[in-house]
């Protein structure tokens, strides 16, 4: 039920993730992070099973970390992808796979930007945007018609925002925020959340909104 996104423009690249927790049909809360920064430049995003999350990505965070220690350099959009990917299909491969799926987004230095979708079955590839989750079905249909290569960053954001839209009023299951940062080659800049958090969809009435989640608002 959960939702990733990933959109690269010229020198940059919007993620963004929904910050629903969930375990069978419970919600758990409604703050939860599903981004790690890899680096300076670089931000996994994942989804999945709570547990596999946070083992695999902060296992992938802490071992870039090593390798910058040990080697004097960091790795490259495209070869911590390719290392991502190795750890998935190694641990697919034993008795523990990691049930997760991730998008993992970065710039290089000469302000390249790069973006990669994985699945938990270790395949991967690199594009233009891309989208986990069932909000997927309503999010690739939207970013295949309205993409462009040369967007800047605010129509970038422009289009994530049009994509959640989407999903708020066309998905059975209440995404109500999402977590957004922008990469490019100054760094990484926390967007905020979108809606801001606390909010629904405005179509939903404000009885069935959860106390807490008004109280926030």
């Amino acid at each position: 039920m959960e939702c990733l996104i990933g959109i690269t423009g010229k020198d940059f690249v919007v993620v963004a993730s929904d910050n629903l927790s969930a375990h069978s049909i419970i919600a758990i809360k409604h703050d939860a992070q599903k981004q790690f920064e890899l680096g300076d430049k670089m931000i996994m995003a994942v989804s999945g099973d709570a547990g596999d999350m946070t083992n695999y990505a902060e296992y992938i965070q802490k071992n870039l970390k090593l390798y910058e220690m040990v080697h004097g350099y960091k790795l490259t959009p495209n070869a911590a992808a390719n290392f991502s990917r190795k750890v998935m299909a190694q641990a697919l491969r034993s008795r523990g796979p990691y049930m997760v799926n991730l998008l993992l987004a970065g710039v290089e230095d000469d302000g390249t930007p790069s973006l990669y979708f994985m699945d938990y079955l270790a395949a991967m590839t690199k594009e233009k945007f891309a989208a986990h989750g069932y909000g997927s079905f309503f999010i690739l249909s939207t970013l295949d018609r309205y993409y462009r290569e040369d967007m800047t960053k605010d129509q970038a954001v422009d289009l994530l925002k049009t994509c959640i839209r989407e999903v708020q009023s066309r998905f059975i299951v209440n995404l109500n925020a999402f977590s957004v940062k922008i990469i490019d080659k100054d760094g990484i800049k926390e967007l905020g959340d979108i809606p801001n958090s606390g909010t629904v969809h405005k179509d939903v009435p404000k009885e069935a909104i959860h106390p807490e989640l008004i109280a926030r608002a």
